[in-house]
Parts: C-alpha cells; sequence; structure tokens
C-alpha cells in the first residue's frame, strides 16, 4: 500500500500548511493592510495609501486588491482583515449606517466609534453615481435629465449589479423619478462596452470614470437631486493611528490632494493606457511625472512580476484543499461503504455541495466566519472537492469482487486486514482517479477565490473583468489552463507508475 500511504502523508501535509501555515505570516504590530473595492478608482487609491504609508512601516504594507463590493471590503474591515480603505461619504451614509439622509462626518465619525472604525483624510474630490447615455441617443430622444428617462419605457438599462441593489440605488432611483423600465445587471467595466455597441441605451458611471469622454457619452443631470455627494475619504480601523502613528501622520497629509481632474487622469492611464495601478500611484505622488510607457500586450501581462506570487497563491489552494479532502474524503468513505443507506445519505450531500454556485458558497461562508480571504477560500475548494473523491473510493471498494474479498478472508486475515491489503489497493487506481478529477474542478473554481481576496490566478481575471481588459483576462485564465494540464500530465504519470508496478 505504498502508493495510498504517500497519498495520505501528502494529504497531512497539506492539513498541517492549512493549519500552521497562515501563523507565519501573522501581522506585527507593525503591519498595515490596506483593500480595495473590485473596481479601477478603488484600486489605485489603495496603491496610494499603501504607498504613502510605506516609508513610515518596519514593513512593507500588504495591499489586498479587488476584494468585491461594498459588503465584501466593509466587512473585511469590521473582521480585521484589513484596517483601511477609500470609502465615499454617501456610501458610508447609505449602504453602510443605512441613514435615510446624508449624514456630516461628524455625524458619520459618532456611528461609525462604537464599531471601533473612523472615517477621515478627506482626499479631495467628489465620484459620485449618475446616469449616462451615448450622446448621439440622447440628443435623439431628446433625453437631458434624469427625469426625461420616464417617457421612454423601451429604452435597455444596464446597471451594475452593486448599484442595482444599494440602498441609494437603482430602487430609490426608480422611485424617485418614476421609472419603470427593468435593468439588467452588468459588471461596472463591461458596461461601457455594452453601451458604446449599442447593447444597452443607458448604464450608471462613476463621474470620474475616464471612459465618459472617450467614448461620448453624456452624463444625464441630476435634476431632482436624487444623489448625494460621494467625496472621497479613508475609512478606517480607530487602533491605526495609535499603532502606527507616524504612518497615520504621513497619509494625513493626502487631504484634499487629489482632485476630480487628477482622479479621471489617474483611472485613464489605468483602464486606457492599460498603465499597473502600483505605478500609476507613484507617479501621483512623486509629483505626477508619468514616465514611459510600459509594454502592455498579451505577453508582458502573462509573464508580469506578479506571476510566481499568483503561482504559489494558487498552488497552495489547490494542494491544501484537495490534500485536506482527501483526508477526511478517503477515510468517510470507507466508513460509510459497508452501511448502503448512510452511505447513499453522504454522497448525496457531497453531491448537494455540488450545486451551490461558488459565489452564493463563499458569500454563506464570509457570513458565517466573519473573514474574507484564504480560509473562506479554502473551505469551499474543500468542499468541492470532496465528492469526486468519496465518490471514485466507494466506487473502488465496490469494484473489488466477492471472490478476492473471500480470499483474503480464507488465507486467514481479519476484515481490517482484508480491507488494507486486498480491498484498498485494489481499488486505488480509481480513488486517485478521483483526486485527479477533484484537482482539475479545484483548479478552476480557485480563479473564484480571488473575488475574496485569497490571490491565485482569478485576481489577473477579477482585475481585467475591473478595467475590461481582455489581455489582462487572458493572462490569468491561460496559467489556471496550463496548471490543469499540467496536473493531469502528472496524474498520468502516475497512473502509469502504478500500472507498471502492478504488472
Amino acid at each position: 500500500m505504498p502508493a495510498l500511504r504517500h497519498l495520505l502523508s501528502a494529504a497531512w501535509l497539506a492539513l498541517l500548511l492549512a493549519l500552521f501555515g497562515p501563523c507565519a505570516h501573522a501581522a506585527d504590530d507593525g503591519a498595515l493592510r490596506v483593500g480595495s473595492k473590485r473596481f479601477t478608482e478603488s484600486y489605485i487609491l489603495a496603491e496610494i495609501l499603501a504607498q504613502t504609508a510605506a516609508p513610515q512601516l518596519r514593513s512593507a504594507p500588504t495591499v489586498r486588491q479587488g476584494l468585491g463590493n461594498t459588503a465584501i471590503v466593509y466587512e473585511a474591515l469590521r473582521s480585521g482583515a484589513i484596517d483601511m480603505y477609500a470609502e465615499y461619504t454617501g456610501t458610508i451614509s447609505a449602504e453602510i449606517l443605512r441613514s435615510p439622509t446624508p449624514l456630516s462626518r461628524d455625524a458619520m465619525q459618532a456611528a461609525l466609534a462604537p464599531l471601533g472604525l473612523g472615517v477621515a483624510i478627506p482626499l479631495g474630490f467628489n465620484d459620485g453615481y449618475a446616469f449616462a447615455m451615448r450622446a448621439s441617443e440622447a440628443e435623439r430622444l431628446g433625453i437631458r435629465r434624469l427625469s426625461d428617462l420616464a417617457q421612454h419605457p423601451a429604452l435597455k438599462f444596464g446597471l451594475s449589479n452593486e448599484f442595482i441593489g444599494r440602498a441609494d440605488g437603482w430602487r430609490g432611483v426608480a422611485k424617485h423619478y418614476g421609472l419603470q423600465q427593468t435593468p439588467t445587471g452588468l459588471d461596472h467595466g463591461l458596461a461601457y462596452d455594452a453601451v458604446g455597441a449599442g447593447q444597452v441605451d443607458v448604464i450608471d458611471i462613476y463621474t470620474t470614470d475616464a471612459k465618459i469622454d472617450h467614448l461620448g457619452l453624456r452624463v444625464l443631470e441630476d435634476d431632482r437631486a436624487y444623489f448625494p455627494r460621494y467625496d472621497a475619504v479613508v475609512l478606517y480601523r480607530l487602533d491605526v493611528p495609535q499603532r502606527l502613528p507616524q504612518a497615520w501622520a504621513a497619509l494625513s497629509r493626502l487631504e484634499g490632494r487629489i482632485d476630480e481632474r487628477a482622479m479621471i487622469a489617474m483611472n485613464a492611464r489605468a483602464e486606457l493606457q492599460g498603465q499597473a495601478f502600483d505605478r500609476i500611484a507613484r507617479d501621483f505622488l512623486a509629483g505626477g511625472a508619468t514616465g514611459a510607457d510600459q509594454a502592455s500586450g498579451f505577453t508582458a501581462r502573462l509573464f508580469g512580476s506578479d506571476l510566481a506570487r499568483l503561482a504559489r497563491q494558487h498552488l497552495m489552494l489547490v494542494a491544501v484543499s484537495v490534500g485536506v479532502a482527501t483526508l477526511i474524503g478517503v477515510p468517510l468513505a470507507i466508513l460509510v461503504f459497508p452501511h448502503v443507506r448512510l452511505r447513499a445519505l453522504v454522497l448525496g450531500v457531497a453531491g448537494l455541495l455540488q450545486t451551490v454556485p461558488s459565489l452564493a458558497l463563499l458569500a454563506v461562508l464570509i457570513s458565517a466566519m466573519g473573514a474574507i480571504g484564504t480560509l473562506p477560500a479554502l473551505i469551499a475548494l474543500t468542499l468541492y472537492a470532496l465528492l469526486p473523491i468519496m465518490r471514485n473510493a466507494v466506487t473502488g471498494l465496490a469494484d473489488v469482487s466477492d471472490g478476492l474479498k473471500q480470499a483474503g478472508t480464507a488465507l486467514g486475515m481479519t476484515p481490517g486486514q482484508n480491507l488494507h491489503l486486498v480491498q484498498l489497493p485494489l481499488a486505488l487506481p480509481t480513488l486517485i482517479a478521483g483526486v485527479r478529477t477533484a484537482t482539475t474542478i479545484a483548479i478552476g473554481t480557485a480563479t473564484i477565490a480571488a473575488f475574496i481576496g485569497a490571490g491565485g490566478f482569478g485576481e489577473r481575471i477579477v482585475t481585467g473583468l475591473a478595467l475590461n481588459d481582455k489581455h489582462l483576462l487572458l493572462a490569468g485564465a491561460v496559467p489556471a489552463a496550463a496548471l490543469a494540464l499540467l496536473s493531469e500530465l502528472l496524474f498520468e504519470a502516475l497512473e502509469a507508475l502504478l500500472r507498471r508496478r502492478r504488472a
């Protein structure tokens, strides 16, 4: 049984990595963790915050980019997974504090303090919500104001999913202006392509988006003053100024330094020129110099400086989740195999888990654990890997003929020896095929983990979606596909080795 022992030993190693690996990277008192939402401006502001604080820190700050929508990033802040991120006053009032009216900064401070949070450092610009149309279409229909939209019920609305669900989003706008249209949910980055191609007529935009002028869109006037101001500020944990006083002093000097024009220019460099967020932030902090353009094609993105880091993260997610699933799934399958009804129940539960959409499962885990990042991602991937491992283990044991089992008994073997020396060796090829399937599933599903800050090649895919950058999307998808092919080759070699030993 050396092959099975090696398989289980590898699974134990994966479990130890899962349990003790994070401890080696625990943040010390001098650590700063900055988060961002999943749109261009938030990525850039996170880098500006991190780079501003970096000279005053003992260790480099951690930037957790593209964590998701407001609810996810705010939960990361509350749970301590991050220390700060750039937020907007209108969002704090309506979405976080659920106030029916805009709040002053003092009122926000009073409401956030019991939660251990604070708001500070107004960065100097307002990035509000607005609606936009192709200028030619708006001119043809005579639409200049939001109230004009009520006269055109046939218009197709393509709105970001977060805006549709926000307290200050679609439902409030529709009620305020009497709009009867039914919007379609779109990723914010993809909405600009959709409106440009005429697939939708109206989209929600951030007023500092670079593509508004680039695509010749008309921003519709908020003539009944529905939207509040969305002034950019820093939402932070209250212990940060005391824990990192010098870094906080440096961050405070950002107050008022970024106006709308500067923010639009930085967004344009990311969205229209494909420049890296950290470089854009570095240039801004250096005084606005732009430097020479970087190569931004597919090859440059594929072999970017983050390739090794993302590969390590992706491999860790896959190895640990499949390893833990093997440790759990194989003994459980052996345990339930003799009991037909219990076996059907356990496999049915594992099969039911496979039907839960990955993003929904991650959302449930985040809510239940009060945390984002690697741990909920590993739990989700482990649950998805259980079914193929358990099902193949059961199938392999069922394929062992009664004659062979009886032969072992006739030789004087105990039931345990029969299982260990006869049944499991014969079931091993089928069991390994289950681990092989689970690994392939985990490699593909692990890309979703980037939506909650767990890293891996999905980080490029998430950022590519936010920027509508096809090269960056492919730069994330291709290595993940290559990793899946490599795993197939490794398992093929392992199965060939087992066949030679059995011959």
